[in-house]
């Protein structure tokens, strides 16, 4: 493949070489629809990328607005966007940033009731929430549809990641109890900004087609020692969201 070097696609030319992706590869990230759960500092970081990378269509879905509090993360928004919503603003901020791709907020909260709606015809879910209740409800509508979903979540400097596409794989609830949430944790920007990294890696690497995701795997990552572990998580047949078929609630 000649590498392009004219119009539009010059800014893909660094990533189009890497084995396996090449323009097919960019095509079909051109034509994927990614749902970003939430415009936190996971969101914030895997959007950027999936922006950057050209991912044709991204939902941002996100019922907050932005507080001072965040800006230690949230890459996406500064100290004169406090007060605004963040989907709107981070909408904004990457369709800035790709002007080729279609970048659409949703400002709206997820439940269990609302899930599937939201996601639409998306291809991919990216949870990059720091709601278990919320995080759940996506879950169950990556169950009920067959949408995969890349999951992670952050504490300290402590990070999870996975790929789930049940009935293939575990599902959320397979190996993440239903227990009540700790206290809000302390998340540093850092953090964030590594595990959002690699959950876009993730959904890159399912777009394209390229490398091996973490599916039936999870990824745990001790920033403070440091070390990556990637553990094997098993289906669980007695699991209440994917052990039985059909059963989504």
């Amino acid at each position: 493949m000649q590498t392009p070097r004219n119009g539009i696609e010059e800014r893909y030319a660094r990533q189009v070489g890497v084995p396996g992706w090449g323009a097919e590869g960019q095509q079909r990230l051109a034509a994927a629809h990614v749902f970003v759960a939430g415009a936190g500092g996971l969101g914030c970081a895997a959007s950027l990328y999936l922006a950057a990378a050209g991912v044709g269509r991204l939902t941002v879905c996100d019922a907050d607005r932005v507080e001072a509090s965040n800006l230690n993360r949230q890459v996406l928004y500064t100290p004169q966007d406090i007060g605004h919503e963040k989907a709107s603003i981070a909408a904004g901020r990457l369709g800035a940033l790709n002007p080729s791709i279609e970048v659409a907020p949703v400002v709206a909260e997820i439940d269990e009731r609302t899930a599937c709606g939201l996601v639409g015809d998306a291809g991919l879910i990216l949870d990059c929430l720091d709601n278990p209740a919320t995080r759940f409800a996506l879950n169950r509508c990556s169950v009920a549809t067959g949408i995969p979903m890349v999951y992670a979540a952050v504490s300290d400097l402590t990070g999870h990641v996975s790929f789930l596409r049940p009935p293939a794989t575990p599902c959320l609830e397979c190996f993440v109890p239903r227990t009540p949430p700790p206290a809000e944790p302390a998340v540093p920007g850092v953090t964030a900004g590594l595990v959002g990294a690699i959950e876009a890696m993730e959904a890159i690497k399912f777009l394209t087609g390229i490398g091996e995701t973490l599916a039936g795997r999870l990824l745990v990552i001790e920033g403070a020692e440091p070390r990556f572990d990637v553990i094997a998580i098993a289906k669980n047949p007695g699991c209440a969201a994917c052990g039985k078929p059909g059963k989504t609630d």
